[in-house]
Formats: C-alpha cells, sequence, structure tokens
C-alpha cells in the first residue's frame, strides 16, 4: 500500500511537472503576444503624438484664417458702404436732372408761342442778312467791274 502511495504521489509529481511546463509555454506564448501589443501601443501613441502636433497646426492656421476672413469682411462692408453711398448719390443726381427736365418741359409748354415768334424772328433775321450779303458782294462786283473799267480808259 506504501507502494501506492509513492506511485501516486510520483504521478501528482508529474502531472505538476508537466503542468508547469505547459504553463511556462503557455506563459512564453503570452509573453510574445504582449511584447507585440506593447511593440504596438507604442507606434499608435507616436502616431496619436503626430496627430496632436498636427491638429494643433490645424487649429491654429483656422484661428488665423478666421481672423483674416473677419479682417476682409469689414473691409467688405466699407467698400458695400462706399458703393451704397454712390449710388445714393447718383439717383439723387438722377432725381435732380429729372426734376429739372419735367421744369424745363413745362416752361416750354408755357412758351411755346413766345418760342415759335422768336424762331420767326429769327429766320426773318437770317434772311435780310442773306440779302443784304448778296446786294453787297453784288455791289462789290458792279464796283471792281466799274474801277476796271476806269483803268483801261
Amino acid at each position: 500500500m506504501i507502494v501506492i502511495l509513492y506511485i501516486a504521489a510520483l504521478l501528482v509529481g508529474i502531472g505538476i511537472l508537466i503542468l508547469c511546463i505547459s504553463l511556462a509555454k503557455t506563459l512564453g506564448a503570452l509573453k510574445k503576444t504582449m511584447d507585440h501589443v506593447a511593440g504596438t501601443m507604442a507606434g499608435i501613441e507616436g502616431q496619436m503624438q503626430g496627430i496632436t502636433r498636427e491638429t494643433t497646426n490645424l487649429l491654429e492656421k483656422t484661428n488665423l484664417l478666421a481672423a483674416d476672413i473677419q479682417v476682409k469682411s469689414q473691409e467688405l462692408n466699407s467698400v458695400v458702404t462706399a458703393v451704397k453711398g454712390f449710388g445714393d448719390s447718383v439717383k439723387g443726381l438722377s432725381d435732380s436732372v429729372k426734376h429739372v427736365t419735367s421744369s424745363v418741359n413745362t416752361n416750354v409748354s408755357k412758351n411755346s408761342e413766345q418760342i415759335a415768334q422768336v424762331i420767326q424772328w429769327g429766320n426773318a433775321v437770317l434772311g435780310i442778312r442773306a440779302q443784304m450779303k448778296k446786294q453787297k458782294a453784288a455791289n462789290t462786283i458792279y464796283d471792281d467791274a466799274a474801277t476796271s473799267n476806269n483803268r483801261n480808259i
């Protein structure tokens, strides 16, 4: 019976040895896996630092762009205000021209008879002047002819 105890103890010892060997192999494989995971995590950490730097740079550029857009928007507002003022001035000028044109049309309508008489008198004066020029030209030709005849005699 003692022999059975020794055999049982031997079997338990062999079982524990096999268990330890299996556990050592498993832990070795687990160590390789954990080393691989640690390397992957270090790579991810480096990539995250790069992403963080790029994100910071992008945020700074975005802030500069937003400030530039705000300045240009204010400048554009002043240009729009100036153009609006110019448009208002042109509209005022147009209104003044319409008023003057309307006033002239009203005065022409009121004084149309007088204007017609002035035009008739003007035409008459021009006709008389043309007649006087013709007579003066005829007299000059006659005087030149008479002078040349006197020289010939």
